[in-house]
């Protein structure tokens, strides 16, 4: 009865898991040794969730998709150039608005690689190039964890971001080596893993709510969410829907512009306009874990709930306008 009730009312039970987190984390946040030992199974869980998307991701998927070269590198140009650029521009004029740490947020939001499991979602549900689609959120996913750690050095220096050589590795332990690994194993565990999808998505969400709890908790053993104020959330959801908005438009019009077909234009318009949040959080606690690391993930976290509401509006309204074959009797 619950769950007909949470889809009559097409609220995402995910987003409601994240925010019952904040509050958890707001009353009873983890602090010292259990702070310690949530933060340890969030990497964990994180390892594992690679893990299993290496094992997922088959060859023949790969070649499929990388035959659409044209589209692929459209794709990862929105992702990782155009979305960097307009994250400077909003330089601009969000820093008054919000502040510095919620705009360090907004530029991280930036520099991250496109989600799989939703980008995917929304483009079966727009009839898109699904094939293509695969391709495209899993090659972003994984150029991710090199480009975009270079991108938080490149431009986010200024703002008090930036890598080393601990946090490089950190992630390549973290996040690529059980990525490798399950690619190794995917020879006799793939068909195991992707016909227990729906039961594995207990890590794939538990994971996220882990690193969500985290760093909420450090948040408020900082106390930096006194000064965070009901005004400064609207206004962050303002401007991140700003983004949204300016990213679905212009990858849509100039996708029609590039004459790609209307299923390529689909696969353009959701792979490069979303961001990946199971990619984003863990690597914000490594690049910011001295920062106000709560702060910098909010803005991928409104963003993230926004490209999935919006999405699925987009994407119902691009099935319905899709006109069916006329098949002609012999």
């Amino acid at each position: 009865m619950l769950s007909r009730l949470l889809a009559s009312s097409r609220i995402d039970p995910f987003l409601l898991m994240i925010l019952t987190t904040v509050l958890v984390a707001a009353l009873l946040p983890a602090d010292g040794v259990a702070l310690s030992a949530f933060g340890w199974a969030s990497k964990i869980a994180i390892g594992l969730l690679f893990f299993l998307y290496g094992a997922r991701l088959s060859s023949s998927e790969v070649l499929h998709g990388v035959r659409h070269w044209r589209l692929q590198a459209f794709i990862l140009v929105t992702t990782f150039l155009a979305f960097p650029v307009l994250g400077l521009v909003f330089k601009s004029f969000v820093p008054a608005l919000l502040g510095e740490p919620l705009y360090l947020g907004l530029l991280y939001l930036c520099v991250l690689p496109s989600t799989v499991q939703s980008a995917i979602a929304l483009v079966s549900v727009a009839r898109g190039n699904i094939p293509a689609a695969v391709v495209a959120a899993s090659a972003s996913s994984l150029l991710g964890i090199f480009v975009t750690p270079l991108l938080v050095g490149l431009l986010m220096r200024a703002q008090g971001g930036g890598i080393n050589g601990s946090a490089v590795m950190e992630i390549f332990v973290m996040l690529l080596l059980p990525f490798l690994a399950g690619q190794a194993m995917r020879r006799w565990i793939g068909r195991w893993v992707k016909e227990k999808g729906k039961p594995l998505k207990v890590v794939d969400r538990g994971s996220i709510l882990l690193v969500v709890y985290v760093a909420f908790s450090k948040g408020m053993n900082e106390g930096i969410w006194s000064s965070l104020s009901v005004g400064r959330l609207v206004l962050l959801a303002l401007v991140c829907l700003l983004l949204l908005g300016i990213v679905l438009a212009s990858t849509w019009l100039v996708a029609q512009r590039a004459g790609f077909s209307r299923a390529d234009s689909v696969t353009i318009l959701f792979c490069g306009s979303t961001k990946s949040l199971a990619t984003g959080l863990p690597m914000a606690s490594v690049l910011f874990a001295d920062q106000q690391v709560g702060l910098v993930v909010l803005p991928l976290m409104l963003y993230h709930q926004l490209q999935l509401l919006i999405g699925a509006a987009v994407a119902t309204r691009l099935d319905k306008r899709t006109v069916e074959p006329v098949t002609v009797p012999a």
